[in-house]
């Protein structure tokens, strides 16, 4: 067996048919199936079972597609560390970051890419789950997000660059009149606003830590809406409708018409932000260089 036949088995694996795998592997069926039978004959197990039109695995078929995948991965591993050796650093680094975070991003990469012009960058957004996953797949290299990071992933399998924390300021719609001229303003003076906060399903940290720091003042918040993404957020403030509590360097990221910004005079809660990548899997020189980038001004 080897590890072309490997990639045959987690294919037909995935897609639970042979039919559909052989043409994701741009191949016959007949060939396929020839393959997939010489596997079982090798081993002698059965791999699948057959249900209805579909392939169901085996307790040796799931026992086979874990260390499958395993053994491909590092594979994958060994040979993206090889040609890393002799690449420097150039290519694509691929970033992933939640819509609160990227303001920490511009001027790293402006300086990054007077240092290594050869390298370019695509970046994703969304929620830590999302951001989880993708760094599995190791379709992004790394992750600058809020902490502690909740994805599904355990979270000794990271490691973590701590950044400096970032203090929480009140952020009202510049329409509030009665706040011109003001730059703090107290807890208390929130139990009234209308309050719009940040939560997902799967993330729920900052909207915690925010309506934690209420209770220790005295009073339940407001929350007229739950919110999936800073943007539907700062939209809301914009037209009026709430108020929020943020990260102050979010609010580098908006246009400072649309808000006020007010800083807290009894309370001093951070959020803490840090950059991740997995541990014991390979990162590419440019995915090194840029992480020392922020400790380099730490």
């Amino acid at each position: 067996m080897d590890m072309r036949q490997l990639k045959y088995f987690l294919t037909i694996a995935r897609e639970g048919q042979v039919t559909r795998a052989a043409k994701l592997l741009n191949m016959e069926q007949p060939p396929l199936s020839r393959q997939l039978k010489l596997m079982e004959e090798e081993l002698g197990v059965r791999l699948f079972d057959r249900n209805g039109k579909g392939l169901k695995l085996t307790d040796s078929g799931e026992l086979l597609k874990q260390k499958a995948e395993s053994l491909l991965l590092q594979f994958d591993e060994s040979i993206r560390e090889v040609k890393g050796m002799e690449e420097g650093v150039r290519g694509v680094l691929s970033i992933g970051s939640v819509v609160s975070c990227i303001s920490l991003l511009p001027k790293r990469i402006e300086l990054f890419r007077e240092k290594f012009p050869q390298v370019t960058f695509k970046i994703s957004e969304g929620d830590h789950f999302y951001l989880g996953e993708q760094l599995e797949k190791r379709a992004i290299d790394l992750v600058v997000a809020r902490l502690p990071f909740e994805a599904q992933t355990h979270p000794q399998q990271y490691s973590i660059l701590p950044l400096p924390s970032d203090p929480f300021v009140v952020v009202i719609p510049s329409s509030w009149t009665q706040y011109f001229g003001k730059q703090d303003i107290y807890m208390k003076e929130l139990a009234e606003f209308p309050f719009l906060t940040l939560k997902t399903d799967k993330t729920t940290r900052m909207h915690e830590q925010v309506v934690n720091e209420c209770r220790l003042h005295g009073f339940e918040p407001n929350i007229i809406c739950e919110c999936s993404s800073v943007a539907i957020i700062m939209s809301l403030i914009s037209g009026g409708i709430g108020a929020t509590v943020f990260p102050k360097s979010v609010m580098s990221s908006f246009p400072s018409t649309v808000f006020k910004m007010l800083n807290i005079a009894d309370a001093d809660f951070q959020s803490d932000v840090g950059i991740l990548w997995l541990k014991d899997r390979y990162l590419p020189k440019r995915a090194q260089q840029f992480i020392d980038s922020f400790r380099n001004v730490m």
